[in-house]
């Protein structure tokens, strides 16, 4: 007997997934820039900033999410990986943040965009995910992709985008671990943890470096750090509930867009030929990645076996 097809996605939700997706990356453009301006522009120590991210991101939480989307809970399975996943997050921000204040915003998205390569990489040893030949050419391709736009050899390095290699690797890891823990815990569970871990282990260091700021509006700009972050997330979540993960990935890129724009019309920088050439090898090595997890996943749906093998 002939399996029946499994039916089409209804497109409206496609879309609207996809919608959502655009605005979680226009959120994060706006959390990065502000970031910047506050660490760059304002001196603003990186202790507070990454503070007040996750502090707001606590706030936007038990305002909005928490009494209408989403029940917090601290019961998981797994609590331990759980308080190191919170912190692989919050190694990321503070030296993503640090790294704001010397870099452009799409310097640091570009390089940012070697996530879901490392993740694949990473996948193997972690989870026992292992990759074919295929991926390991795209792996290898976004690694010569950061390198275009880091241009070792042609002048020197900036010390900060080893910073922002470092950042991804621990965005990686973080990406990991939810995968891990999607088999123990509910999404509930993770979300609430990240932004409480990050307030609890960065209070320690906040005290000893917090500024008072000079102007009243910018407790504005430190209260949208929260609010932007913690936006941005649900809107993630949101979209990954209509659509899987492989349709909703290449839209991840559409961050280098609004960087590009927020660094020009907030701080008049203009992207560089590296970072467009290397930002250029690390999105059509992503995209590769991305269109064989869907044959993949077609394949295991009724494909071929030997697409699956050929992985």
């Amino acid at each position: 007997m002939t399996p029946r097809p499994a039916p089409a996605a209804d497109p409206s939700q496609t879309l609207k997934a996809i919608g959502l997706m655009t605005l979680a990356t226009l959120c994060f453009a706006a959390l990065d820039a502000t970031a910047k301006y506050l660490v760059g522009e304002q001196s603003v120590p990186v202790t507070q900033v990454t503070w007040l991210r996750f502090a707001g991101h606590v706030a936007f939480s038990a305002i909005v999410l928490w009494p209408f989307a989403l029940r917090p809970s601290l019961r998981s399975a797994k609590p331990l990986i759980q308080i190191v996943r919170s912190c692989f997050m919050i190694l990321t921000t503070g030296l993503n943040f640090i790294a704001l204040r010397y870099l452009q915003l799409d310097q640091t998205v570009t390089i940012f965009f070697l996530t879901p390569l490392l993740v694949a990489a990473l996948a193997g040893p972690l989870l026992g995910e292992w990759v074919g030949w295929h991926r390991v050419l795209a792996i290898f391709a976004g690694f010569i992709g950061v390198l275009v736009v880091m241009h070792p050899g042609f002048g020197e390095v900036h010390w900060a985008m080893l910073l922002v290699l470092g950042a991804t690797f621990g965005y990686a890891l973080y990406n990991i671990a939810t995968r891990y823990l999607a088999a123990f815990d509910p999404p509930s569970v993770t979300q609430t943890y990240t932004p409480l871990v990050g307030v609890l282990v960065m209070t320690p260091f906040v005290i000893g470096d917090w500024q008072w700021p000079e102007a009243s509006w910018l407790w504005i700009l430190f209260a949208s750090l929260g609010f932007w972050g913690g936006l941005g997330h649900w809107f993630l979540i949101l979209a990954h509930r209509i659509a899987p993960a492989p349709v909703l990935a290449p839209y991840i890129y559409l961050g280098l867009i609004w960087m590009s724009v927020a660094g020009f019309i907030v701080f008049g920088d203009v992207p560089t030929w590296w970072t467009l050439a290397g930002g250029a090898i690390v999105i059509l090595a992503g995209l590769y990645l991305f269109a064989r997890e869907r044959k993949m996943l077609g394949a295991t749906k009724g494909g071929p076996a030997s697409d699956v093998a050929s992985q």
